[in-house]
């Protein structure tokens, strides 16, 4: 398993090693033996156009994919309802913390890792 992110590679995991849903994901990844990389989103950029792809291969609208009890909400007073999706993924961008994890991504289809053992569904 490679820890880290090359946009050829066909399987992405969104991994927040501090998750513990995120952890047990990776476990049920690295139990697959398969050629995943790992990106730590949380650390490294995540682009409005990388978020935008896996709201589509989710097949969810951008709020959908937000964190809505970070404290970055309450503390900045968002209001997500009255956001537009370009504004939500902007917001997610920004603040990484928001992005629900884990998220696994193999060609056109992610899932979200919650439970993990959705991970499986697309391995």
């Amino acid at each position: 398993m490679r820890y880290h992110y090359n946009i050829e590679d066909i399987m992405i995991y969104y991994h927040n090693p501090r998750c513990s849903k995120s952890r047990e994901g990776l476990k049920i990844l690295e139990e697959s033996h398969l050629d995943i990389t790992i990106k730590l989103y949380l650390t490294e950029k995540i682009s409005f156009s990388e978020i935008n792809e896996i709201v589509k291969k989710l097949k969810i609208k951008p709020i959908d994919l937000v964190r809505k009890m970070e404290p970055v909400i309450k503390d900045n007073e968002i209001m997500l309802l009255n956001m537009s999706d370009t504004e939500i993924i902007q917001l997610m961008v920004k603040h990484p913390v928001l992005i629900e994890r884990p998220i696994l991504v193999k060609d056109d289809k992610a899932v979200i890792g919650r439970p993990p053992e959705l991970i499986r569904s697309i391995l």
